[in-house]
């Protein structure tokens, strides 16, 4: 009988491999999978004091989930991979906290981040305006991520820099003539334009006036344009938003005094005007570069993602906001993990308790966005172990049938 028994557990055994295997060539091409391999392990049935008796093979399933699957790029940004260690937190409609490497999401009807699996993404909503300073190290700073992005966004413009030459031969103006007078009479040696935007994304165009007034020395005037008079002329209807003094090394012709000027832009915040770079040299009147911030409203048009997981929502008005922090989770011993369904796993006693972590920090590795991660499947492997696993259990079933014969000629010798 004990033949018998062996035989039957091989076949059992080998019953087993050809599952896996079946497990491992179906997920060939599911985004993230880990293949998972058959041990085998001897039983004996040892009673105390006596001779320990063969009593076959038994078999566990053991996921390989720290193997790095190939990344490959597509063309969606939310197509997230991770190139390192680390999973994916995912949650199911219950809000059950998973480990995935399927990082293929999508957003659905509400705006949610979900793969293929059916898992929500959850990442940290940003807390400050310098995201990538931001720590995530705990389930409870998660959120689902919407992507919806439906309200439209303005900033107002703050600061502003310019680069300008401003010319030592200009002649002086006299101060009765100045801009800062705001009379028909105003005269001035240089003018330029900055556009500007308030609180609610509206644009102003700010008149700037540059005129000599003496040895190295310049007076800078900002009007609202729109209270000019016809014809963009002086008097405008309204005094000046800003007058100050520039002065100029005589030696250098570099800027010695008078930056930044303050601009209260109407309906918006006070312009911190940086003229740092500017110079006084024979030289005709110029300007290197202007910058300054702020946005016009716009809607919302797509996303981005850092390798540290800093999600940021882009703008058609050409600005971007840090939106959330895509953390990535780790155990001690991944291979451990329990397996749930949508190639997803959980923790359990074996695999140690949760860490979360920032991308690219305490050993975890990068996100790649626009991209896949493959699965670590080798086809032709699976085809060869198959081959084997028949093979095997052909041999099995022959030692059984012997052992059926063996005992069938028993059976007429006791008759």
């Amino acid at each position: 009988m004990s033949v018998l028994n062996t035989s039957v557990s091989g076949m059992l055994a080998d019953s087993n491999w050809l599952s896996t295997i079946a497990q491992n060539v179906s997920n060939a091409n599911t985004t993230g999978y880990k293949n998972v391999e058959t041990e085998f392990s001897a039983l004996v049935d040892a009673s105390p004091g006596a001779p320990s008796q063969v009593a076959g093979v038994t078999t566990q399933m053991v996921s390989y989930n720290t193997l790095q699957g190939q990344v490959e790029s597509t063309q969606t940004t939310t197509d997230l991979a991770i190139q390192g260690a680390g999973y994916f937190l995912v949650s199911d409609g219950s809000g059950n906290i998973f480990l995935t490497r399927n990082g293929s999401f999508t957003s659905d009807s509400q705006g949610y981040l979900v793969n293929s699996g059916g898992y929500y993404l959850m990442a940290a909503p940003t807390t400050n305006a310098t995201a990538a300073n931001q720590s995530v190290n705990s389930e409870s700073q998660l959120q689902r991520v919407n992507v919806s992005g439906s309200a439209e966004t303005a900033s107002p413009s703050t600061t502003a820099t310019m680069a300008l030459n401003l010319p030592s031969t200009a002649t002086a103006v006299s101060a009765a003539n100045l801009p800062s007078t705001n009379s028909a009479s105003s005269q001035y040696t240089n003018e330029t334009t900055l556009t500007a935007y308030d609180d609610l994304g509206g644009s102003h165009t700010i008149d700037l006036y540059f005129t000599n007034t003496g040895s190295n020395t310049w007076e800078v005037d900002a009007y609202d344009a729109s209270t000019a008079a016809n014809g963009g002329a002086f008097p405008y209807s309204s005094g000046p938003l800003a007058t100050a003094t520039l002065n100029f090394d005589a030696t250098t012709g570099a800027l010695s005094s008078g930056s930044p000027v303050s601009i209260p832009i109407p309906g918006g915040e006070a312009l911190s005007l940086n003229l740092n770079n500017a110079t006084q040299l024979a030289s005709n009147f110029g300007i290197t570069s202007t910058t300054i911030n702020g946005n016009a409203p716009g809607t919302m048009d797509g996303v981005s993602i850092s390798n540290t997981g800093v999600m940021a929502f882009n703008y058609s008005n050409g600005s971007t906001s840090d939106a959330y922090i895509v953390p990535l989770g780790t155990v001690a011993s991944p291979d451990n993990l329990s397996t749930a369904l949508g190639d997803a796993y959980q923790t359990s006693s074996s695999s140690g308790s949760l860490e979360v972590n920032n991308a690219q920090s305490g050993g975890l590795g990068a996100i790649e966005s626009s991209s896949l991660e493959s699965s670590t499947v080798d086809l032709a492997t699976e085809l060869t172990n198959m081959i084997q696993a028949q093979s095997a259990y052909e041999a099995n079933s022959k030692v059984f049938q012997t052992g059926t014969n063996i005992f069938d000629i028993l059976n007429k010798l006791q008759a």
